[in-house]
């Protein structure tokens, strides 16, 4: 990345943890260049057992059929692991592709990071 620029580079995630949730943001560009950078990073936040992640799509600026693939790979890992991940998207393009992809019922998306948080707090709280 540039010194000054605050753009953030194409396919770089950012993962946080929120209130016990591991949060992954998808920033950028979401293709086949950036899934292959995105993917080792992806296993490593999808690596714990009996998480909740949350994907968080609101910074995504483009998303095709790769993005789809390393939803499904971070969905598989998460339950695999006996944990749940939770979809944030905004984004009425991002929500073709979904259901292009026919995908909008293994995810259900939400339309913000607080009603995913919340509907994680509720779900834990039982």
């Amino acid at each position: 990345m540039q010194q000054g620029n605050s753009a953030w580079p194409i396919g770089y995630i950012h993962t946080q943890q929120v209130s016990g949730v591991t949060v992954i943001e998808f920033h950028g560009e979401i293709d086949i260049a950036a899934a292959q950078q995105i993917l080792p990073d992806l296993d490593v936040a999808t690596a714990a057992p009996g998480q909740t992640v949350v994907i968080d799509l609101t910074p995504t600026a483009f998303f095709d059929a790769y993005g789809l693939r390393l939803l499904c790979h971070a969905e598989r890992r998460v339950k695999e692991r006996g944990g749940w991940l939770l979809l944030v998207c905004p984004h009425q393009m991002i929500l073709r592709v979904l259901h292009a992809g026919r995908l909008i019922g293994r995810f259900t998306p939400l339309a913000t990071r607080e009603e995913a948080l919340t509907l994680a707090d509720s779900e834990a709280a039982g």
